[in-house]
């Protein structure tokens, strides 16, 4: 038999130790919370909880300017408690309102982040095979939800302008919330997109009031129908709610 060489030797020695491996880079991870955050399903999830926060900020503004329509002496009673008494004396005067401002803030800046992050995921995640009816049908449902979000939000912007901070209102009274929503819905055009940026409300609540509850993983067959008397019924009470306001207005029924 031959005699190994001292390479071949040094091969099968056993009692030579095994190198040890080399341990793997250890992956810096973020925030559980943002990590989550970048996923689809994430994304989804902020969309939701945001859209929930933003909802019932909607129902609320709505019944506090529900108040125009008993006095004037009302409506500016409340506007003033809203600046100046909200969570007083167990909170310094304004700073439940900044806090509920700020939520407000984060939740449409959350909002709007996420929706535009999903629609980037889809036109990538897109390929030609897959344009089918229901595809189109939930395609024209995303464009949709995206142009009435973008006529919200330029109405928002408009909104602030014209009644908050007042360089689009051109007879702005500060304190005088009555008499500024009054000066701003006499303008007929003023009073015209008023309308039909809430009839675009009204259509981004109703598919976003049907999508919330599949969004959360809440959505079954048994309570779809619900769903939908739910998105159609916030749906129509809130923006015609908000659309109440300028026809009266203008109609003369509140002056």
């Amino acid at each position: 038999m031959p005699t190994p060489t001292p390479t071949q030797a040094r091969r099968i020695d056993p009692t030579r130790r095994a190198p040890r491996p080399t341990p793997p880079e250890r992956v810096r991870r973020s925030w559980w919370l943002l990590e989550f955050y970048r996923s689809a399903l994430g994304k989804k999830y902020a969309m939701a909880v945001s859209g929930v926060f933003i909802m019932a900020w909607l129902v609320a503004h709505l019944v506090g300017n529900l108040k125009m329509y008993l006095s004037a002496d009302a409506f500016n009673f409340y506007s003033d408690w809203l600046r100046e008494g909200l969570g007083y004396p167990v909170l310094p005067h304004t700073w439940l309102l900044w806090l509920l401002r700020l939520l407000l803030i984060g939740s449409f800046v959350v909002h709007i982040h996420a929706a535009y992050a999903l629609t980037v995921m889809n036109h990538r995640a897109r390929s030609a095979g897959y344009r089918s009816r229901d595809y189109v049908a939930a395609n024209f449902a995303a464009r949709t939800m995206r142009w009435s979000g973008i006529i919200v939000g330029l109405f928002v912007i408009y909104h602030l302008l014209d009644l908050s901070w007042g360089p689009a209102n051109p007879r702005f009274v500060r304190g005088d919330a009555y008499g500024n929503t009054l000066a701003s819905l006499q303008r007929w055009p003023v009073a015209l997109f008023y309308v039909l940026a809430n009839v675009a409300l009204g259509y981004h609540l109703y598919h976003g009031g049907w999508s919330l509850f599949q969004s959360l993983g809440l959505n079954t067959p048994r309570f779809n129908a619900w769903r939908r008397w739910f998105a159609i019924g916030f749906a129509v009470v809130v923006a015609g709610g908000f659309i109440s306001f300028p026809l009266a207005v203008v109609s003369g029924v509140v002056s």
